[in-house]
């Protein structure tokens, strides 16, 4: 029986490899183990980095409501809180961009918000 080589499986794992280090500075674009080790580890960090950006929006999307609450003269927290009491559903995404396209509207939202969180205030005094 005659003996088989692997040529064709390693030269296409090698081509894979190189095509995703594609770029890459000096030997990390042409070497197979450089270039191996540079496309895994930048995978790690793609991975992370994709739950990290949905951190980071959320938290860029909490300062905006907070600035335009300020502006109002509420704070984040009261706020957040009397649309709770008010079962306005609205997502923080949604809130900064209403604050920041549609300010009429947000002030109609910080008045709701703000007669609902007196509401339960008065209740439980």
């Amino acid at each position: 029986m005659p003996r088989t080589k692997t040529h064709v499986a390693h030269k296409k794992k090698v081509k894979r490899v190189l095509k995703a280090a594609k770029g890459y500075y000096g030997a990390r674009s042409k070497l197979l183990r450089s270039a191996r080790d540079t496309v895994v580890r930048a995978g790690v960090y793609a991975f992370r980095d994709r739950r990290a950006r949905k951190r980071d929006f959320r938290s860029l999307w909490i300062t905006r409501i907070t600035a335009a609450c300020r502006a109002r003269n509420i704070s984040y927290s009261r706020f957040i809180n009397g649309l709770k009491m008010a079962n306005v559903d609205l997502n923080r995404k949604m809130l900064s961009e209403i604050a920041i396209k549609d300010p009429a509207a947000f002030d109609k939202i910080v008045e709701l918000a703000r007669s609902k969180a007196k509401t339960k205030a008065q209740k439980a005094a």
